[in-house]
């Protein structure tokens, strides 16, 4: 059985939770370190916080190398609020509307009456 022991990359030994390496067989039998990344807990909703789904859960720096259509949802508010939370505001945004209709009718009716 072959030697499986390896050197750790980058510039200090710890097994911290930044420096964490998993052990790699090459294709010419060595084994060598390569470098976990940390993962992220991704991008929020703005209005319930809960986690985007269909974006990727990257560092912030590494999203400028997505194409847009990796970095976003095609909807409204696509990037940054569920599409829960996007629903709630048009059926708050039509309510709101109706509410202003219904009054102005009640008025029109309340003058004609007069």
């Amino acid at each position: 059985m072959a030697d499986n022991r390896i050197t750790r990359v980058g510039r200090h030994s710890y097994n911290t939770r930044s420096a964490r390496i998993r052990t790699i067989r090459t294709p010419g039998g060595r084994h060598v370190a390569q470098k976990i990344k940390k993962t992220t807990k991704g991008p929020r909703c703005s209005d319930c916080k809960c986690s985007l789904p269909g974006i990727q859960h990257l560092k912030g720096s590494a999203y400028k190398n997505l194409k847009k259509r990796e970095r976003t949802v095609s909807r409204a508010y696509g990037g940054s609020a569920c599409g829960g939370c996007v629903r709630m505001r048009i059926v708050r945004a039509f309510l709101l509307e109706e509410q202003k209709a219904v009054k102005k009718l009640l008025a029109d009716r309340a003058s004609s009456k007069k």
